[in-house]
């Protein structure tokens, strides 16, 4: 009688730990799975970097005050002041450039 007794006691502790290994596998899985992708930073045109940028220090100019020309050596001097990166001062140049007054 003591046997039959015992057996149960075996058969939920093997349940237990089933349950456990379960739990274990199902977290494990759950944290080699790869984070939800970011989406892309919306890039910027080089009218809203304009804005973003040139008007922290001055008020804005319109692209038809400078011929292109002029605009392209006034960003040589405003990318080092404002310490703006490549790209986005040619996206800025290219802006004003676009509409630029006569050449």
């Amino acid at each position: 009688m003591k046997t039959a007794t015992k057996r149960p006691a075996v058969l939920g502790g093997v349940a237990a730990l089933m349950a456990v290994f379960t739990v274990s596998l199902g977290l494990t899985l759950a944290q080699a799975a790869p984070p939800p992708a970011k989406p892309a930073p919306k890039k910027l045109t080089g009218a809203e970097l304009y804005a973003i940028n040139c008007n922290r220090c001055h008020a804005e100019r319109y692209p038809t005050e400078f011929t292109a020309t002029q605009w392209k050596t006034i960003m040589l001097e405003m990318r080092v002041r404002a310490n703006l990166p490549a790209k986005q001062s040619q996206a800025i140049l290219k802006y004003l450039q676009e509409d630029a007054g006569g050449n």
